[in-house]
């Protein structure tokens, strides 16, 4: 398998043609699984915001005090109305805001990113990344498949990776369930999250900060001949850490 960062995008601009600036840069092959940051995805989509765009409530007001004593610093409540908005729920509002986004990604202040921003105080994460990736998939001249990836944090341990928030042509897991070990045992609960591996993989050479790469592609990846599953976000009602974390608050 080969991972490449695709070189000499660039800046996106709102109403950019993603897939033909991808394919101006690199000549893709029907195999390839092209990983797409959300933030290109996002400014294509025209989805930058001011501060303004987002009076705060007294929820916010609240918010973002209570957050502030405990940063030991003033916190815009602007910003935390922008999550709220963005977000079906807050999981907890403090020391930060653990929000679940509208198509079910959880996550540290929606996605809602400062970083790269020319043009605007903010970045929000795609309305619909799946769409979005089915969208820029069905604008190239190959069969490839696309992954819209963010960098998220991970509990129980230090560090960001990326992850897939969105997905287009490749299932989001290999289903290993009911295949067999090498000692004869069956699988019974192995599901793995092929997009999420995958979007991690060309983090590592789209990088971070200001290396203007935010497309990556996985050539030579192979599926293999396993069952196929769309499932990557857990049911809330059968996810005991976001049901414990609805009880906890910080004191």
């Amino acid at each position: 398998m080969e991972v490449f960062a695709v070189e000499r995008l660039p800046e996106i601009r709102p109403g950019d043609d993603l897939a033909a600036l991808i394919e101006e840069q690199v000549e893709l092959r029907d195999e390839d699984v092209i990983c797409v940051a959300s933030t290109v995805v996002s400014k294509a989509e025209s989805r930058q915001a001011d501060l303004a765009d987002f009076p705060a409530s007294d929820r916010a007001e609240d918010i973002a005090e209570r957050i502030g004593v405990v940063a030991d610093e003033q916190k815009d409540p602007r910003f935390a109305q922008a999550v709220l908005e963005e977000s079906t729920e807050l999981l907890f509002e403090a020391p930060f805001l653990l929000a679940v986004t509208r198509f079910g990604h959880t996550t540290v202040n929606a996605g809602i990113d400062r970083s790269n921003v020319p043009d605007a105080d903010l970045l929000l994460l795609p309305e619909d990344p799946t769409a979005s990736a089915e969208r820029i998939r069905d604008g190239l001249d190959t069969d490839a498949a696309v992954v819209v990836t963010d960098t998220s944090g991970r509990p129980f341990r230090h560090g960001q990776r990326g992850v897939a928030l969105g997905w287009a042509g490749i299932p989001a897991a290999r289903d290993w369930r009911g295949e067999h070990d090498r000692d004869g045992r069956e699988l019974g609960v192995t599901v793995q999250a092929v997009v999420d591996e995958l979007a991690a993989a060309s983090n590592l050479v789209t990088g971070e900060g200001d290396g203007g790469t935010p497309v990556g592609v996985v050539r030579d990846f192979d599926f293999g001949d396993h069952g196929g599953s769309d499932t990557l976000y857990r049911d809330p009602d059968s996810d005991l850490v976001r049901q414990a974390l609805r009880e906890w608050r910080y004191d």
